[in-house]
């Protein structure tokens, strides 16, 4: 195993941190919170013509050909630096599974598009009333009609679906003998007739929706795979968005402790910095191993998905350990800053409150220590 980073991954890192510090500084941040659209469309075309959204996309359609571990370099510096918008969904959650399950023509279609920053796409699964990302939340129908099979149901918490052209939607098109049979994908048109959409309020002003569908037509050519075997494919997409998830983590993590090592180099009580204060040095101290170890648990995971080698293990401890250090360290980073922490102008408070969000995407602690459990042979 090497997740050292190669001399190409290094450059983009430097890269992708000095365009992000230039063009996204933490004032536009809070500005896109507040936009409507949660995103800027310019920020977003400039990412495109520098091939990021193409960064994992085959080179004959138009992408640049590069791994999920090279991805995965770019997800942090973009979590280091509070990216808000649809690059993960998009990237993540559409391209990966048009280039896994897509047919010829689909991947034709839709993945020059997603290079060159055409197309928004995010992955619609949950429900009202589902717990956890696993198939037995999986109720809105699908249902054959001539050509079409049509869609009614709610989901919730989809990201970005208030700008989305492209839902990649679970549905049920059928009732198996489990809770995976007889689940199937559907690429949908997100302005298509019978959808409507609302921005759910969340402590990271990020734009998850409740998506409603009534009677929506579907064409049977989008389906994404098989009929009735689309679990497996939304489980990738759960595994690479886990992974995607973490690694924005782990920067928002590097970003939190750079901050707080510099204030109380600066900050003064008692006549010295209070850094000088062994009890703050132990904290600092552990804020830091923390994150070197969130790091390590990532890029594990993540060289393990970029060779094809089973990692649903290493990918839920990834994110099991993220999400609840994610949090610990953004605690502490408001606290070590002191009253100042705390304010809705200070910057700490923007990662804090994407440690809190992160924490249950693509599954909270306790979803994955479950699965952790179950590849140790405690659950069947």
């Amino acid at each position: 195993m090497d997740i050292t980073f190669t001399e190409e991954q290094e450059m983009l890192r430097k890269s992708a941190g000095d365009f992000l510090t230039a063009e996204c500084p933490k004032t536009k941040a809070r500005e896109l919170e507040e936009d409507e659209k949660g995103y800027s469309p310019e920020l977003w075309q400039k990412m495109a013509g520098l091939g990021w959204m193409g960064l994992a996309i085959p080179e004959e359609y138009e992408g640049m050909g590069m791994t999920f571990q090279d991805l995965t370099v770019l997800l942090e510096a973009m979590g280091n630096n509070v990216l808000p918008g649809p690059f993960s969904c998009t990237v993540v959650g559409g391209a990966f599974a048009i280039i896994e399950a897509g047919t010829a023509e689909q991947k034709k279609d839709l993945l020059p598009r997603i290079a060159n920053g055409e197309a928004i796409l995010t992955t619609a699964l949950l429900e009202p009333g589902s717990t956890c990302y696993d198939a037995s939340g999986v109720n809105l129908k699908a249902t054959a009609q001539g050509d079409n099979f049509v869609l009614s149901g709610t989901k919730v918490f989809v990201e970005m679906a208030n700008v989305a052209d492209y839902m990649i939607c679970a549905a049920r098109t059928k009732e198996g003998s489990s809770d995976e049979d007889g689940i199937s994908l559907f690429i949908v048109d997100a302005k298509a007739p019978g959808i409507s959409c609302e921005v759910i309020p969340t402590i990271a002003f990020d734009k998850l929706c409740e998506v409603r569908f009534e009677n929506v037509a579907v064409p049977k050519k989008n389906m994404l795979g098989e009929m009735d075997k689309g679990w497996p494919i939304m489980q990738s997409i759960m595994q690479k968005g886990a992974i995607a998830k973490s690694a924005e983590s782990v920067g928002g993590m590097q970003a939190s402790v750079d901050m707080t090592v510099a204030y109380c180099k600066d900050r003064v009580q008692y006549d010295r910095p209070i850094g000088a204060f062994q009890a703050l040095q132990h904290i600092m101290a552990d804020m830091w191993i923390i994150t070197q170890t969130s790091k390590y648990l990532v890029y594990q995971a993540a060289w393990m998905e970029s060779e094809g080698l089973p990692c649903a293990m290493e990918v839920a401890m990834a994110k099991a350990y993220v999400n609840e250090n994610y949090k610990w360290v953004t605690e502490r980073a408001v606290s070590l800053h002191g009253g100042i922490g705390t304010s809705r102008e200070h910057d700490t408070g923007l990662y804090y409150r994407r440690a809190k969000a992160a924490d249950t995407a693509f599954g909270d602690t306790d979803f994955q220590r479950e699965l952790v459990a179950k590849k140790i042979g405690l659950i069947s």
